[in-house]
């Protein structure tokens, strides 16, 4: 099989190289793939068929991340989200796996670690975390509910020797009191109502901003209603309502740990802290979406 470039197979077909790319990324060009950012495409490709295709939300981002995921495709905006949003929130949480370990679970589905000693727990959650962010793609667009932030919580811990704890409750909310960071946190007895309220609040915005998206995951947090995984969780909420409110999403990548820890610890004193860190974190992601030429706000 011979392949082309995009700018060639733009020339043939007599149209613009970004309407090409954007039918390579939008897997409109069946086996067009990447190769670093260069797209190579069948040199027989036909020209796809004009018509007004039904788009999944009108969150060009999103619509990129559910098409790739459908396609299974490597290389772009979808793989790399999957890859750099799980490692990071992962080690943030303790976990020991560097980014290309990460990596090769997620592309090759195999561990192909020699010579260390790696937690099981670590290698699980990695591969359930991809899930997660599978389902915040496919629900994006839904209404935040307390079963959607239950199913989260299942996908994160299932398999894991938490699950198999009898007094710890995957998908439910905690049934032992727990702390963070030394700071005590919302006693079980009143998680169920605490959550109902948060949520109540939340969804009464009709369009939620960057900030009304870090206070709830800030009152998230402090209310810390799973036994263990609430950080994770958290963060795959935010990366969701992103999405859903065409807000750029934003990766709490593992170099801004103590900062987004000292951010969500003095909300109530300087908000300024954890919304600065989320801003220098969404920067970051914006730079990514610019190297695979997608368009945001």
């Amino acid at each position: 099989m011979k392949y082309i470039s995009v700018n060639e197979y733009a020339k043939k077909w007599n149209i613009p190289d970004r309407t090409a790319r954007n039918y390579c990324s939008t897997g409109k060009i069946k086996g067009a793939f990447l190769t670093g950012k260069t797209w190579n495409i069948p040199e027989d490709a036909s020209l796809p068929a004009k018509g007004k295709e039904k788009k999944f939300s009108n969150n060009p981002l999103l619509n990129h991340l559910k098409e790739q995921k459908d396609m299974k495709l490597t290389g772009g905006i979808y793989h790399r989200t999957q890859i750099d949003l799980t490692y990071n929130s992962n080690r943030i949480e303790g976990s020991r796996l560097t980014h290309e370990q990460t990596r090769f679970i997620f592309e090759t589905n195999t561990v192909g670690i020699a010579d260390e000693n790696i937690n099981v727990d670590d290698i699980i959650e990695t591969n359930n975390h991809f899930r997660c962010i599978d389902l915040i793609i496919e629900k994006a667009t839904s209404k935040l509910t307390e079963s959607f932030i239950k199913e989260l919580h299942y996908l994160l811990k299932s398999g894991t020797s938490d699950s198999r704890k009898e007094w710890f409750k995957t998908g439910d909310y905690k049934k032992l009191p727990n702390e963070v960071g030394g700071n005590a946190t919302c006693p079980p007895k009143e998680v169920a109502a605490k959550m109902k309220a948060l949520l109540v609040q939340y969804n009464s915005i009709e369009q939620k901003t960057l900030e009304d998206i870090i206070a709830f995951h800030q009152q998230f947090e402090l209310i810390h209603p799973f036994q263990d995984g609430n950080g994770r969780v958290g963060r795959l909420i935010m990366f969701k309502e992103c999405l859903a409110n065409n807000v750029v999403p934003f990766i709490i990548a593992e170099d801004l740990k103590l900062f987004y820890y000292r951010g969500l610890r003095e909300w109530t004193k300087a908000k300024e802290y954890l919304i600065d860190t989320c801003l220098t974190a969404q920067d970051k992601y914006k730079a990514i979406l610019k190297y695979f030429e997608i368009e945001f706000e």
